[in-house]
């Protein structure tokens, strides 16, 4: 651990603090239908748009209607890149490579990972997926799922703020504006950025060149439209990579200055939603709190995952690890040496902490508890900043079960912003909360006891095999997507659970929350009284970290002590014996 990478941490803190308010009023003025500095450029396409399609923009929908629409065009949007898949050898255009149509089980995988907002690889992309498959089938996936996200969240909001109602908004218009006003517009600039700082955008065949240390051999250099996925990879927390590498790719990022903006835009939009929240509901000391329960969570996973990787590793022998003027100290082993140790573990956090998956290092090489600190991260249910809209959604839920327990505590019937929290939002909350580990636990337990299936694509036995089918179905189910790559996940068991658990992981999960935005945009506002629970107090932030942390460790303390923490005890106990 140095002062530098201290000062990198502080650094990264304060700008993303900074960027918390302008975001967070821009989201609420966008989807509250307020005019924005970009209507005059974009109102016109969004009424084409509307008269196109045949959508009545000042008709809003229970949240029947709503689930039903955003299951629709989930389900069609999956299908057309299925296709894509499954016709990339035959269709005519931008395959330069000439690559060969995907296999069906790796297809469906893929295309319930970018459906998702996971983005779960299976595959090398580059020798894999054409620029058209990466454009038309995984790129606009990206916006996709990004824009489902934060209109399930803005959908919450909804459901808090208004009294009496029988609706929460209109999909079709929610995620018109999302689109338009945010992700496309952001994007843009930044994969301009991204090129700026030398990431490729193009349409050319992959380069052959000719080494100059054995001029008689060639090597094959992949590029393509690299930028512009890369900025919606980041921007919509979907992870993925036009490379095998990933982040770690010098195409996909290239500079000092490139990692900092991949990791501040993964954070960026869903710790804006937080202040986004408290505009919309009146309540910015709400926002605020958390944000703060949210910051924190983020803050101890980084301490945590940068002092596990600060320390020697005891098993690599005949490498420095103490550190000198011109070596990194700590554990190298996976880690980028232009990153180092503490950009390699903020950037694990970051992409785990939002379902990103996105890496710049191996996580599968970090010590044990380095390692656990992305495992825990998803399995706290990414509500550590999380996904767009769906970290802010999470944590809603576990907020309404922290003033439900606080209830309990004073004898009382719990209020949350006005509204009582009853059986109904308690029984939606806890069904979201139960089916995460429910399918992580029950599909991790059936591969560890199936030699054929489960056992037979892991490189590692013991307690790190388990972590790693473990950390499988905990990203795909929490969809993060990146993984432990001692699994080689590319089998049909494999290719075709995972994608079963990435849907269910997203609308099993998400129907509920819409469920309870329905349920609460109905109830009456009571005014507070003296026995209200306030929830714009440091209080409040501390008892919300506590429901998160209790629930998580409760869950799945066990299994981690199977894996990641016996393993840790293993590696010691080498060490001093």
């Amino acid at each position: 651990m140095s002062a530098n990478g201290w000062l990198q941490f502080v650094i990264y803190s304060l700008v993303l603090l900074a960027t918390v308010r302008p975001v967070g009023i821009y989201l609420a003025r966008v989807l509250e239908g307020q005019r924005t500095w970009l209507d005059p450029v974009f109102r016109p396409l969004e009424r084409f748009i509307y008269k196109l399609s045949g959508v009545t923009a000042d008709k809003e929908m229970n949240w029947r209607e709503y689930s039903f629409a955003l299951l629709g065009f989930s389900a069609v949007s999956l299908l057309v890149t299925y296709a894509i898949e499954r016709l990339q050898a035959v269709l005519p255009l931008w395959n330069p490579q000439k690559l060969a149509a995907v296999g069906p089980d790796l297809a469906w995988s893929t295309a319930a990972s970018f459906t998702t907002n996971t983005n779960w690889q299976s595959y090398t992309p580059e020798t894999t997926m054409g620029y058209l498959t990466q454009m038309a089938g995984l790129a606009t996936h990206n916006f996709f799922s990004a824009t489902v996200g934060i209109v399930v969240a803005v959908a919450l909001i909804r459901g808090i703020k208004r009294t009496t109602s029988g609706t929460i908004g209109n999909f079709w218009v929610d995620a018109t504006r999302t689109l338009l006003y945010v992700l496309l517009p952001g994007s843009l600039i930044y994969a301009l950025l991204l090129v700026g700082q030398g990431v490729p955008q193009n349409l050319h065949a992959y380069t052959v060149a000719h080494p100059l240390e054995q001029p008689t051999q060639t090597q094959t250099i992949a590029q393509g439209p690299v930028a512009s996925q890369e900025a919606i990879k980041m921007l919509g927390t979907n992870g993925g990579g036009f490379f095998n590498a990933n982040s770690a790719h010098p195409f996909e990022n290239p500079t000092p200055f490139s990692n900092f903006l991949q990791m501040l835009s993964i954070f960026i939009i869903p710790a804006g939603l937080t202040y986004t929240l408290g505009r919309m509901t009146g309540s910015r000391g709400h926002g605020w709190a958390v944000f703060a329960a949210m910051y924190v969570l983020f803050a101890a996973g980084f301490v945590v995952a940068y002092w596990a990787e600060s320390q020697p590793h005891p098993m690599i022998h005949g490498a420095a690890q103490t550190g000198t003027a011109t070596a990194p100290a700590g554990n190298m082993e996976g880690k980028e040496v232009r990153f180092g140790v503490s950009q390699s573990a903020l950037f694990a956090t970051i992409t785990t902490d939002a379902s990103c998956g996105a890496v710049n290092s191996m996580h599968d090489s970090f010590t044990p508890l380095g390692g656990m600190v992305p495992l825990a991260n998803i399995m706290l249910g990414e509500v550590i900043f999380g996904g767009v809209g769906s970290g802010l959604y999470g944590m809603l839920i576990f907020v309404v079960l922290a003033v439900f327990i606080a209830g309990l505590m004073v004898g009382r019937t719990p209020e949350y912003l006005g509204k009582k929290i009853e059986a109904y939002d308690v029984k939606m909350s806890m069904l979201y909360v139960l089916i995460f580990p429910l399918i992580i636990l029950t599909l991790t337990a059936i591969f560890v006891l199936s030699p054929n299936i489960g056992l037979s694509a892991l490189s590692n036995g013991g307690p790190h095999g388990l972590s790693e089918i473990l950390y499988a179905f905990s990203s795909a189910t929490g969809n993060n997507g990146s993984a432990f790559a001692g699994l080689s996940a590319n089998t049909w068991w494999y290719n075709v659970v995972l994608g079963w658990s990435m849907l269910a992981g997203r609308f099993l999960m998400l129907i509920p929350v819409v469920a309870l935005a329905g349920n609460l945009a109905q109830k009456k506002s009571v005014p507070p009284s003296p026995g209200t629970f306030p929830v714009n107090t440091s209080l409040f932030t501390v008892l919300l970290i506590g429901v998160v942390l209790i629930l998580g460790a409760l869950t799945f303390f066990p299994v981690l002590s199977l894996g990641p923490i016996l393993e840790h005890l293993q590696l010691k106990a080498g060490q001093l014996f």
